[in-house]
């Protein structure tokens, strides 16, 4: 008995730890805090699953606990057999019958919900954005607005915004547990689904796919602001020149040292077709570096000299002249300074 009160203690324990730690991290990364509509309808499906999986598991433990109590071997009556009731169609009609119902129950639902939320009808008449996964960060191109950014994606709240998205090289998952769920990125065909926010905020998101060695390591942010905050931020990222130079000695150095090592072939400062590696052109306004450093000149500077340290197995490692610690540091000064707009990550609530 003790024994068994030892493990209950332990299990009570491990339980406990596993709720506080449930509740760390990132206070949006989460399913059961909806703040849109794609991921209020998701919770809606797993309350109602967990309600029949909960009903479930009563009736079977109160038939369980039945059985065992009535049919338990006593004293002076081991021999004892209980009344056969094989083939009774009473019995067997109920236990068919009752989880084709629990079924329907909740395929209807999930069903309606699934057509709902790949619903495109109005894709036409709203914003329209290609989102392109690459091993290991993200890519937004704003259709018609001639703005493109990579790991912050910009949205209105209140309005639905269509994500039409393909993989350039494995297959990604995006995902946006507080406003969306989840849809594959493929690189054989094009994926569309919408999302809607509620309220302004920053909201983040993740690869559910296992695409590689830094797969956990491939979050982005979504960043929901007023209709007002993003028309100015449109606005502001239609007038960025990519020629404008830096301001002081050391930034417009690094700025040349940028040039000087054609950075530019494969980053984009602008709107520009060149997608081989991260859009850069509000790289200042950013709250992460490479999605996962804390955004300063040191972390900027690790990521320029020793990128594989920070993401194992990205496309950046050794595609470039090595650097010195200076250079570097020039660089970074001028990457800091590319900040197009007010409208940022920490400006919606971050």
């Amino acid at each position: 008995m003790k024994g068994w009160m030892g493990k209950l203690r332990v299990l009570t324990l491990l339980g406990s730890i596993a709720l506080v730690l449930s509740g760390c991290g990132r206070e949006n990364l989460s399913a059961l805090i909806p703040k849109g509509y794609g991921a209020e309808t998701s919770l809606d499906l797993i309350i109602l699953t967990a309600i029949v999986m909960l009903f479930v598991l009563v009736i079977v433990m109160i038939l369980y606990v039945t059985v065992l109590i009535r049919f338990r071997k006593k004293k002076g009556k081991e021999d004892f057999v209980p009344k056969q009731v094989e083939g009774n169609k009473t019995l067997e009609t109920v236990w068919t019958v009752i989880p084709i119902i629990l079924l329907i129950i909740i395929a209807v639902p999930t069903v309606i919900a699934t057509f709902d939320l790949a619903d495109t009808k109005g894709a036409k008449d709203e914003l329209n954005v290609d989102v392109t996964g690459n091993q290991y960060w993200w890519h937004f191109n704003y259709n018609g607005q001639e703005i493109q950014t990579s790991q912050d994606l910009y949205i209105p709240t209140g309005e639905k915004v269509y994500l039409n998205m393909k993989s350039s090289d494995v297959i990604h998952s995006f995902w946006v547990p507080s406003i969306s769920g989840k849809m594959d990125v493929n690189p054989e065909n094009e994926n569309t689904m919408y999302i809607e926010a509620y309220e302004e905020g920053v909201y983040w998101g993740k690869c559910a796919e296992l695409c590689g060695p830094s797969h956990s390591l491939m979050d982005f942010k979504v960043i929901a602001v007023s209709p007002e905050e993003f028309e100015q931020w449109v606005s502001d990222m239609q007038n960025v020149d990519p020629k404008a130079v830096a301001e002081g000695e050391t930034a417009q150095e690094g700025q040349a040292l940028f040039q000087e090592n054609n950075c530019m072939g494969c980053h984009a400062i602008g709107s520009s077709p060149v997608q081989v590696g991260p859009n850069l052109t509000n790289f200042g306004d950013r709250s992460k570096v490479a999605g996962v450093l804390d955004h300063n000149k040191e972390n900027v500077m690790k990521w320029i000299m020793n990128p594989e340290s920070v993401k194992p197995g990205n496309k950046m490692t050794g595609n470039y002249p090595t650097l010195s610690e200076e250079e570097a540091s020039k660089i970074a000064d001028y990457l800091l300074q590319l900040q197009p707009s007010e409208i940022t990550p920490e400006s919606a609530g971050n």
